[in-house]
């Protein structure tokens, strides 16, 4: 029997500290740059592995990381669990019910960003050089991977973007991240399929037809029936008051080791189980926000930089740069992405006008390309020249996409938003004190005040919204809003509540400003700059403030106007 020793656990302590300095300390210098954090991971692995260290100083690095078995398997082991908890992580901050809910433009959008990118990208790997190959008679499983691969997308790349640009609670956003949520449900679902049919050791139509429905019954239970169980036993811990959130956070990690298991013995990955077992957390309305905010800072802190860098501790980048490979790459996977995403939109009946935006927001393969293609990797599918060269794409893809965005947006016809306000519709101090008797009461005072629109259509179709996904934004700001198909011109409200009122807003304050938005059918580029602004201007702490002074109704709408005027001079500029 092997034993660990002392010598063992120094080595480890030494190589987790290393990793965690450098990852983390990048990580903070990458995240000030608003660059993916994923970027300093990677290269903290760079530069302590066989890359750099193990040229300028081979003694170094062997002492650092030796070739020895069971200290290899620890880190290993460890960097393992990151991966794991990484894909629970990422099923936990999917709002699949939300996704579910606008399931008819998001599910065509998704389809097709899984159906084209898999074209795009089977077709070329077909003619690729065979010394890109593990094995040159499994060219078509081989291009299989590829396209597989190029189908992923990175959600919490483009969910941060949408935040830099205040686009997150706007109807583009909402479309983008539920597209992405049925993507990754549906791009995970094929890949562990295809790796555990294509690892299992018999292969016929009879296992893979048992691995398919297995797999879609068990999606289907957990995404249902799975769902409310899981909520069930999270609220029976609360009820017995069992020390939390340490009682919720062991719940969650049995769940998702049970999951996995059940995922490996169908016959596909354990990580599937993981992710599946994350987004029914996810969807537990029991579980507290700390609960969230501690399983995802303990992920995020302490096991996704030791993954990440412990890729380039096992991989020489430079042996195996491959500048047209990583181009091939690069550019089919964010071609492929870009058209999926934009044949999509056209195949629905959201605004064409959005069909850019939304189509940029899925071309970043970030995080998760990058987890795919180490399994791709260790399992033999591919080589390491290959897994570089996905590395480096998804690199790219999801550094570009914050500038490509903000390019797009630009381009568009600017408008000024004060023209849209309702000078008589501005509220000092709002008589309700719930959320849906301040929206009817913003939306009474402008039926009474111009004839424009219909009490209670209007008050439906924003109750729809806000049911669908909350408004509330952090600081205080909701920004409640519908389009409405009789509408002349678009029409902002707003409302001002001093006592505050419960929105459930992402930072648990209640809100004291309310933007009340109403805009027609065809105009959803007015109505996402009117969001993107408010939220801009809004965001500036010494606005808020003058707002909530105690002042007349002419004195705030003089404040609101002054806001926007600044806001639209520092664009200029």
């Amino acid at each position: 029997m092997h034993y660990l020793n002392e010598q063992n656990i120094f080595i480890f302590l030494i190589q987790i500290s290393l990793l965690w300095i450098f990852a983390r300390g990048f990580g903070e210098l990458f995240r000030r740059w608003k660059q993916p954090t994923i970027t300093a991971e990677i290269l903290t692995g760079i530069l302590l592995g066989p890359t750099i260290l193990g040229r300028l100083s081979p003694a170094v690095f062997n002492w650092i990381f030796p070739h020895d078995l069971i200290q290899q398997n620890m880190l290993e082991t460890v960097a393992w669990f990151g991966i794991l908890f990484f894909l629970l992580k990422t099923g936990l901050e999917m709002d699949f019910s939300s996704a579910w809910r606008q399931r008819g433009q998001a599910l065509t959008i998704s389809i097709t960003d899984v159906i084209i990118p898999m074209v795009i990208a089977f077709v070329p790997a077909l003619f690729l050089s065979s010394e890109y190959l593990v094995d040159p008679s499994q060219k078509y499983l081989f291009s299989l991977f590829i396209a597989t691969i190029m189908t992923i997308s990175a959600l919490p790349v483009t969910a941060r973007v949408l935040q830099d640009l205040n686009l997150h609670k706007t109807d583009v956003g909402f479309l983008i991240m539920g597209a992405l949520s049925l993507n990754d449900i549906i791009g995970w679902a094929i890949f562990t399929l295809v790796l555990g049919v294509v690892t299992s050791a018999v292969f016929n139509i009879v296992s893979v037809s048992i691995v398919l429905i297995s797999t879609v019954l068990f999606s289907v239970f957990c995404l249902t029936g799975g769902k409310y169980l899981t909520n069930f036993f999270i609220k029976k811990i609360q009820e017995l008051k069992m020390p939390e959130p340490g009682s919720s956070l062991t719940f969650i990690c049995i769940l998702g080791a049970v999951c996995g298991a059940i995922t490996l013995k169908i016959g596909i990955h354990a990580l599937f189980g993981f992710f599946i077992a994350g987004i029914m957390v996810g969807e537990a309305k029991a579980l507290s926000d700390k609960t969230r905010n501690v399983i995802s800072q303990m992920v995020h802190a302490i096991f996704i930089p030791l993954f990440f860098a412990n890729i380039g501790i096992k991989i020489d980048f430079l042996n195996n740069l491959d500048w047209f490979l990583i181009a091939f790459i690069t550019i089919i996977g964010i071609v492929g992405r870009y058209l999926g995403a934009w044949l999509g939109v056209t195949f629905t009946d959201h605004p064409r006008v959005n069909r850019s935006l939304i189509a940029i927001a899925h071309t970043p393969g970030g995080e998760m390309q990058i987890v795919v293609g180490i399994l791709a990797l260790e399992y033999g599918l591919i080589k390491e020249p290959v897994f570089v060269a996905i590395v480096f794409g998804a690199i790219f893809s999801s550094v570009i996409i914050g500038p490509w965005m903000f390019h797009a947006l630009k381009k568009r016809k600017e408008i000024n938003i004060t023209e849209f306000f309702n000078k008589r519709a501005i509220v000092p101090e709002l008589k309700a004190s719930q959320r849906d008797t301040a929206i009817r009461e913003l939306i009474e005072l402008v039926a009474e005040q111009d004839n424009l629109i219909d009490k209670e259509e209007s008050y439906t179709a924003v109750m729809s919204r806000e049911n669908s996904i909350g408004t509330a934004l952090e600081n205080g700001i909701a920004i409640p809003h519908a389009r409405l198909p009789d509408l002349l011109h678009p029409i902002i409200v707003l409302g001002r509540s001093k006592k505050g009122i419960d929105w459930n807003s992402i930072d648990g304050n209640k809100t004291t400003l309310i933007f009340l938005i109403l805009t027609s059918q065809d105009s959803d580029c007015i109505q996402l700059q009117i969001l993107r602004g408010i939220a801009t201007v809004m965001s500036n702490v010494r606005v808020r403030d003058n707002m909530l002074k105690d002042v007349d109704q002419p004195r705030l709408w003089d404040i609101v106007r002054e806001a926007f005027q600044d806001y639209y001079i520092k664009k200029e500029k």
